[in-house]
């Protein structure tokens, strides 16, 4: 796991936009797992700044989203599709048809998960995961005592992340309380993983993730596990790291060349 502190959440936000657009040039039809949420915006807005820059295209990419929330249709305005649509796949030139969301309103939500699962095994699996990490440690909506092998499947979200999300909706009534979500075993597979913490209230779950047990009490600590985690962080998240001076040493400046 590299861990790679940077001064400020926009020089965070610029080093893990910069490398997922590098996979992209390295790779141009490689598939991208992706994340959504408050955290993500500006890193999606970054990619979007280097697309209409002639930098780069996303016109090859293969993309899978990690959740969406049961009982929602693409169309509803609090969706991931619409969250996808309205800060990446709207404004730049990646194809409709290479991107894949989970149906929340699927007929049968369980079977739905299993051909999410197994959609992304057609395609050879996830070259590079975009993650963010929740307040209790969750990734995608894997809630606390998730198991660590899991894969694509309706998960109950806990109440603090219904609260967390609630200020996307009118009333807090109105958050769906159930989604579809990858597996922490399904994000394990992917061969590359890039996760963005900022903001002191990401503090805590960040230093359970990297420095506390591997347990399901916090499903972010499983990237442990894998041997290419990259952790973009700004000082405010990484301010209760007690090994901060070696991260810091090792990747000065949050360069992950060091």
């Amino acid at each position: 796991m590299k861990v790679l502190i940077h001064d400020s959440a926009e020089a965070a936000v610029a080093a893990i936009a910069n490398r997922i657009v590098e996979k992209v040039i390295a790779k141009p039809a490689c598939v991208l797992g992706l994340a959504t949420g408050g955290t993500v915006e500006p890193v999606y807005d970054a990619m979007v700044q280097k697309y209409d820059q002639q930098k780069v295209s996303y016109s090859r990419i293969r993309t899978f989203n990690l959740d969406e929330y049961v009982g929602l249709s693409p169309d509803h305005p609090m969706s991931y599709h619409h969250f996808m649509e309205k800060h990446l796949f709207g404004r730049t030139d990646i194809s409709a048809s290479n991107t894949s969301i989970p149906f929340g309103n699927a007929a049968n939500p369980a079977e739905e998960a299993k051909r999410y699962e197994a959609e992304i095994k057609r395609c050879g699996g996830i070259d590079c995961q975009l993650l963010g990490v929740g307040e209790n440690g969750h990734i995608g909506f894997n809630e606390p005592t998730s198991s660590l092998s899991s894969t694509v499947r309706i998960k109950t979200l806990a109440p603090e992340t219904v609260r967390a999300n609630s200020r996307y909706f009118q009333r807090i009534e109105d958050v769906p309380r159930l989604s579809i979500t990858m597996g922490i075993g399904t994000i394990l597979c992917a061969r590359e993983i890039v996760l963005i913490a900022t903001g002191d209230n990401k503090s805590k779950a960040v230093l359970e993730m990297i420095e506390g047990p591997l347990s399901a009490r916090c499903p972010a600590s499983a990237l442990q596990l894998h041997p290419h985690a990259e952790i973009y962080l700004d000082a405010a998240a990484a301010s209760q790291l007690t090994l901060r001076d070696y991260y810091e040493a090792v990747h000065p400046n949050g360069k992950v060349e060091s």
